[in-house]
């Protein structure tokens, strides 16, 4: 059972004082362990983990250890075992290492899988050392039990440090109540907490970014000029938290301008422009102030082009000001695409942030796609120096496209994931002493922003995908730079990604990258539903596909299959796409793979699942993620639906572990069962219904009216149970009509409305305006179905109504329908069929 916070600082508390005089590893190092995991409710720390977990460490291998953990007898080594002690060994006695077939093998204190590493020493010994030597035996461990935290003590002392965030702190065990929150991850709740707090940061970013867009569109700075000065300031921003100008040199050449910010445009102008001057160039501009020469000359392009000066006020030199003081190193390159869609649309603002948990799903594509198999196969040669060589320089040619890149998010997080597996690379390379203390960080380097492409159709977000790469790139370099200890700056920008401005549809993409030298297409290119499509989506799908039978019905999405098909051939390209589940799904899955049927196999799928979006009032999207290669590539395909993993003989267009059978489309029902049609329409811009006061109001003035007046019913009346009326003027005749002025008025403006319309079919419906434009209105009880609802609703509402309800065409309707046909619709068992 989870503890509160409460009761575990309360534990913490205890713990410290228990522990105050506590000071020799061999004697009180696991039970110091065990009262330090009870804290957090784990009572049996070997129902979870281990203790004295046995590890290879070191690079002087001669022959791998067999598999499976040594007897206790064979991990005593050499030497006579002293009473008394905890059965270690002799890892910790200098020089003494337990060797078997020539490696070196040690033990942990305490590892549980994923969480958590301890390492305790006797009082006052080295915790620098102790860190060093626990980190030696993790790198060693598969990267799937990697754990996130490692934590040396002794006893006095507690260091932790966070694998995951490079983050590290010290602190005395008696204050361990204050620190205690840095161990949510083994209490349950770090998951929530990391979340919930990057969201609050994300949008408090948003807002002061927003509020600077506003001020600056308020004095007529609007259109591309303000996106690129935001793009621009964001960056400075950006880099004046995180090291790549002197910090907090921005925002004392900020606060430097008048207070009434008068003299600020101009020197911000002066800045974008020594930001793009190389060095030679500004040696000869010998009446540059220091104060400008501090910034480093950025290249890349991103302050190249002139822009429009922005004129400030005091009080837009307060927001910029409020700007410099936040700290931006906290925000993720992969999320500015989201917070400068709600920056520039005030109608998304209360949005922001909605997408962060996003990177969760960009992780279920990358990850089966390439990164765990990089993993794997990191994890296999990691001791093996010259394979690690050899490895590194394949990491290093890797080369991506997204062919529906946007502001970038896949590309981002793809490049931060190949950066940490480089990273760890790095650390063994030099670990094991390949590279001495004289190397420099910056030739070990390999992996680079110049390995990613992208298309995109709109001009902006090609920007920010550009930038939030170099902006990722940094953040990546400052992990190198604290791992190693060297200050570490990529500048000027010599390499960049390649983002095209273009339709992803109508370029050849190998004008991007060439198929020779691509390893793996990636995104999630726009869903467009076959109803949505404008005319040129729907001529861009038919120049795609050609003029195969179908083809019409088809998302918009299924284009990029096609043309990803089209690109991998000949080739080991592999491509995962995120798409809406429809295209695996009833008439489009024959439609769409009998046209790649030949030409790819299906590697591993994610089943249906929700795409991540908080906003408020938004209908759910459901979506899939299909990853395919020529020829079957892989051996191994997976299959993830939620949580669960299978592994699968083949994946179907269905995303079934079975043989590839497509299920054409039939016009009829397999059994006689009645047939399901859609509801009425009217057709009519609401001249022929009636809300219930409007209903009430004709009962007052014409009683007589009542005739000519059904009850209204669609998918919304049926879920929330609304009222509303319609004119059903069926079967009457005009003269009739004519005796009802409140009639003929609103006929009148049914006409009206059909008749301003573009539509041919609509235009030819004036003739006869007293009628629905379509109608399907049964004689008989039918059951009545509302086209959309709710996916948290555990039974969908279906209505057994009689013929008087006239049912518009927001529901579907079942005519001649009986009670048995009801009581089958409504059973548990279709609702798990229509969940």
């Amino acid at each position: 059972m989870k503890l509160s916070w409460d009761d575990i600082q309360a534990n913490a508390i205890s713990f410290s004082k228990r522990w105050e005089d506590a000071h020799d590893e061999m004697s009180e190092a696991q039970s110091f362990v065990r009262a330090f995991l009870a804290i957090f409710g784990v009572q049996d720390p070997l129902a979870v983990g281990r203790f004295e977990k046995r590890t290879p460490h070191g690079h002087s291998i001669i022959a791998d250890e067999p598999d499976g953990e040594q007897s206790e007898n064979s991990h005593k080594g050499t030497g006579q075992h002293q009473q008394g002690t905890r059965g270690r060994g002799f890892h910790d006695q200098p020089g003494a290492d337990a060797l078997r077939n020539g490696r070196r093998f040690g033990r942990m204190d305490y590892f549980w899988p994923k969480q958590i590493a301890i390492e305790m020493k006797s009082r006052g010994k080295d915790l620098g050392e102790a860190y060093r030597q626990l980190k030696d035996y993790v790198i060693h461990l598969p990267s799937d039990d990697m754990p996130e935290l490692l934590m040396v003590s002794d006893f006095e002392k507690i260091a932790l440090y966070n694998r995951t965030t490079a983050d590290g702190v010290s602190f005395k065990t008696k204050d361990l109540h204050q620190n205690i929150r840095r161990f949510a991850r083994i209490a349950g709740f770090e998951t929530t907490r990391r979340i919930v707090e990057q969201l609050e940061v994300n949008v408090q970013a948003a807002e002061k970014m927003a509020l600077l867009h506003d001020t600056l569109k308020k004095r007529g700075y609007e259109g591309h000029d303000l996106e690129v000065y935001l793009v621009r300031l964001l960056f400075c921003l950006f880099a004046d938290s995180t090291g790549i100008f002197p910090r907090q040199t921005f925002l004392n050449y900020i606060q430097n301008s008048k207070d009434d910010g008068s003299d600020l445009s101009e020197r911000i102008f002066k800045l974008f422009e020594i930001l793009n001057m190389p060095d030679d160039t500004r040696d000869k501009k010998t009446l540059l102030s220091p104060n400008i020469k501090q910034f480093r000359y950025i290249n890349g392009g991103l302050f190249k082009d002139p822009l429009l000066s922005a004129q400030f006020d005091p009080k837009m030199r307060g927001i910029l000001i409020d700007c410099c003081y936040f700290d931006w190193s906290s925000i993720s390159p992969a999320i500015f695409g989201a917070m400068f869609q709600g920056i520039m649309d005030r109608e998304q603002r209360r949005e922001i942030g909605a997408h962060y948990t996003s990177e969760e799903n960009i992780l279920k594509l990358i990850n089966p796609l390439f990164i765990d198999e990089l993993w794997k196969e990191f994890n296999a040669i990691k001791t093996e120096l010259k394979a690690l060589d050899k490895f590194h320089a394949k990491i290093a040619s890797l080369k991506i496209l997204d062919p529906a890149c946007g502001c970038g998010n896949f590309l981002i997080i793809a490049y931060r994931e190949l950066r940490l597996l480089e990273l760890e690379i790095l650390k063994i390379k030099v670990s094991s002493g390949q590279k001495r203390l004289a190397f420099a960080v910056a030739s070990l380097l390999k992996v680079n922003v110049g390995q990613f492409y992208g298309i995109e159709c709109e001009a902006f977000p090609c920007q920010i995908a550009q930038t939030g790469l170099w902006l990722m790139d940094h953040l990546m370099n400052m992990r190198v730079s604290t791992e190693f200890g060297q200050h570490y700056v990529r500048l000027p920008l010599t390499t960049s990604a390649t983002i095209v401005h273009g339709n992803a549809l109508r370029i050849d993409w190998e004008s991007v990258v060439s198929k020779d030298e691509l390893s793996y297409i990636l995104g999630n290119p726009p869903f467009v539903g076959k109803k949505e499509q404008s005319k040129e989506q729907k001529a861009e799908l038919f120049e795609t596909f050609g003029n195969q039978k179908g083809i019409g019905n088809l998302d918009y999405v299924t284009a990029w299959y096609k043309k990803a098909a089209d690109m991998m051939d000949s080739t080991t390209i592999r491509t995962a796409f995120v798409s809406t589940n429809s295209i695996t799904q009833g008439e489009q899955a024959p439609v769409l793979w009998k046209a790649l049927h030949n030409a790819v196999k299906i590697d591993f799928a994610h089943r249906t699942f929700k795409w991540s979006n908080e906003a408020k009032g938004k209908a759910a999207v459901h979506c899939v993620i299909v990853g395919f290669s020529k020829y079957s590539v892989k051996n191994v395909r997976i299959i993830f639906d939620g949580g669960d993993k299978t592994i699968a003989a083949n994946i179907n267009p269905y995303l079934i572990d079975g043989p590839d059978v497509l299920i054409e489309s039939r016009t009829k029902p397999l059994c006689r069962v009645p047939e399901m049609a859609y509801g009425s329409m009217p057709i009519d811009d609401g001249a022929l219904i009636l809300s219930e006061e409007e209903m009430d109001a004709l009962n007052k003035a014409e009683l007589k009216s009542q005739k000519f007046v059904r009850r209204y019913v669609g998918g919304d009346e049926l879920l929330n149970n609304t009222v509303r009326y319609c004119l059903w003027l069926k079967g009457f005749a005009p003269s009739e009509l004519k005796m009802s002025k409140f009639i003929t008025e609103r006929i009148k403006q049914c006409r009206q409305f059909r008749e301003k319309s573009n539509r041919l079919q609509t235009k030819t419906l004036a003739d006869t305006p007293q009628l629905f434009g379509e109608i399907r209105q049964p004689e008989t009880d039918m059951l009545v179905i509302p086209k959309v609802s709710s996916e948290n609703r555990k039974y969908l509402p279906i209505g057994f109504l009689p013929p008087e309800i006239i049912v518009n065409g927001s529901a579907l309707i079942v005519p001649t329908a009986t009670l048995y046909h009801f009581g089958i619709l409504t059973s548990s068992v279709h609702m798990a069929w229509m969940r």
